[in-house]
């Protein structure tokens, strides 16, 4: 179980380009980088790890009017059971002629035996 995969199937359905780390490829008009953020273990009473939180950041680089792709990944991934841990805004890239918005999500996993 992985939050980079489980993410790259989740936004599959919506046709924009996913990359890990970096965008390596030339890049379109719209595209999404994601970066792992943390792992760590929600504990139980007993101090033993019960649950595996992953957490990434996606960002969305798009040239033009971004809210609409913005919302419909949040839709997406919230009906995939992610967590939404925050959404901003990052800014105008006057460089490349994108903009640039941030979502961090986090999944919750079952410790596998």
């Amino acid at each position: 179980m992985s939050v980079l995969a489980d993410i790259q199937t989740a936004l599959s359905v919506l046709g924009i380009p996913i990359e890990t780390g970096v965008f390596t490829d030339a890049a379109p008009a719209k595209y999404i980088v994601v970066v792992p953020i943390a792992d760590t273990f929600d504990l139980h009473a007993d101090n033993a790890p019960g649950i595996d939180v992953q957490e990434a950041r996606l960002s969305l680089y798009v040239q033009g009017n971004y809210m609409a792709d913005k919302n419909a990944i949040v839709k997406t991934l919230l009906g995939a059971d992610f967590t939404i841990t925050d959404r901003r805004y990052i800014g105008y890239e006057t460089e490349t002629g994108y903009h640039h918005y941030a979502v961090d999500v986090a999944k919750h996993y079952e410790m596998e035996e």
